[in-house]
């Protein structure tokens, strides 16, 4: 199976910064949520993390996100950022909610 995984507020936390935009080099990760990503990818499925990091303020944030990742130990194949478009809700008919997916809440 694919798996597909937003960044920030699913793989790691968000950090408000100024001028209205996160300040995404003082993410922390969420290492429960990375061991479940990790055994996914060790048991053979496809990881793909996708970040909006960029996508508003035109910011290149690939190198720094592909650093992370490395330090926190996310396994995965494929890493897109700033391709997802900025809103409020996202509506997709295999979604799913981060609290849901890694066990920390009943739907």
């Amino acid at each position: 199976m694919i798996y597909c995984f937003d960044l920030d507020g699913t793989i790691c936390s968000i950090v408000e910064g100024n001028g209205g935009f996160p300040d995404y080099t003082m993410a922390c990760p969420l290492v429960d949520r990375i061991k479940k990503i990790n055994e996914l990818y060790d048991n053979g499925h496809t990881i793909i993390v996708e970040t909006a990091r960029g996508s508003v303020s035109g910011q290149n944030w690939f190198d720094v996100t592909a650093s992370q990742l490395e330090a926190w130990g996310v396994k995965h194949h494929q890493l897109r950022t700033g391709t997802k478009f900025n809103a409020d809700f996202y509506v997709d008919d295999k979604g799913i909610n981060a609290e849901v997916f890694f066990g920390e809440r009943n739907k």
